[in-house]
């Protein structure tokens, strides 16, 4: 079966080199209304997206998120330019697959509008910090959210080709 969606799914890779030039506010439109259609348990639409484009506050969730890595003056970022930390209320049981199920539909409408993105993992780190608790508050994100991960976006500078797929993947129950 061919399939427009099927084939971005299964070309979909993270990028980690991009071009220092931001996108356009069409393809983050595209992007983030993709994310706000994702499923959420019992339709809650609790995650919250923040968008961040300010190089100097990327650059500062950036050195917080490689001090958690225990190297603040890594570039765990890329150099993207545009990063999008999703959030989802961790009053819900189900709040990281909520927050998950975001991200997914990020990454996946990122590459279908000829976009890089990668997950760039450790945003629970970085907003239980007391900076990042100062930056939630400043945005208006509730206490009781947790970062789910932080999704960077941006033209990328080359194309990572796919592994094959492993062995066994599936398992068809009998």
């Amino acid at each position: 079966m061919t399939n427009a969606v099927l084939e971005s799914l299964k070309t979909r890779r993270s990028c980690r080199k991009y071009e220092s030039r931001q996108i356009t506010k069409e393809e983050l439109d595209a992007v983030l209304e993709a994310g706000t259609w994702a499923p959420t348990a019992m339709g809650t639409q609790n995650p919250l997206i923040v968008v961040v484009q300010d190089p100097e506050t990327i650059a500062k969730i950036e050195r917080l998120n490689g001090g958690v890595m225990g190297n603040p003056d890594g570039h765990p970022f890329y150099g993207a330019p545009t990063l999008l930390i999703v959030f989802a209320d961790s009053s819900r049981g189900t709040f990281v697959e909520d927050g998950s199920l975001v991200m997914g539909n990020l990454l996946n409408a990122a590459h279908a509008a000829g976009l890089g993105s990668c997950w760039v993992h450790r945003a629970r780190e970085v907003f239980d910090s007391e900076e990042g608790k100062a930056m939630m508050k400043a945005w208006g994100v509730p206490e009781s959210y947790k970062g789910i991960g932080n999704c960077i976006l941006g033209y990328p500078v080359e194309e990572a080709p796919a592994k094959p797929r492993k062995e066994g993947y599936v398992i068809y129950a009998k």
